[in-house]
């Protein structure tokens, strides 16, 4: 039996706000489905040449004050960078708090407007220790 994988979905309270993160990470919008009936819009996004693995932004027109405060119980949404230190300074340039700094060179956690955890993983071996990450604290939690 073959299995596929197809999206992953996460409800977002501010679909503007959500968007601008998730480009800030890359991501580029491949479809957008607004549904009257439902009064709701969906949203997918995707790295560049990897349409097939989107992140499904869900937003209802009525809002959804039922999301959690804290979106732990979800996991988190894990992507391959290819310096996990551009990345990193890239998205504090554009005012996101990096959770858990990359110290080690291979992993780093921040959090989208909606408190999704977000893993940021460095492509093939570890980049060598470096500051500023290396003394970095780790901010709130991821």
């Amino acid at each position: 039996m073959a299995l596929r994988y197809l999206h992953t979905m996460v409800r977002v309270k501010d679909l503007e706000k959500s968007m601008e993160f998730y480009k800030l990470l890359g991501l580029k919008q491949t479809r957008w489905y607004d549904n009257e009936e439902g009064r709701f819009t969906l949203v997918f996004m995707a790295p560049p040449e990897q349409e097939e693995c989107p992140i499904e932004l869900t937003y209802n027109w009525d809002g959804d004050e039922g999301l959690p405060s804290d979106s732990r119980h979800f996991g988190h949404i894990a992507y391959g960078v290819d310096n996990i230190y551009e990345m990193c300074q890239h998205l504090m340039d554009n005012g996101v708090t990096i959770n858990r700094p990359p110290r080690d060179g291979r992993m780093a956690f921040v959090r989208s407007p909606d408190n999704i955890s977000i893993e940021l993983l460095q492509n093939g071996e570890p980049l060598e220790p470096a500051e500023p990450w290396v003394s970095m604290p780790n901010i709130g939690h991821w």
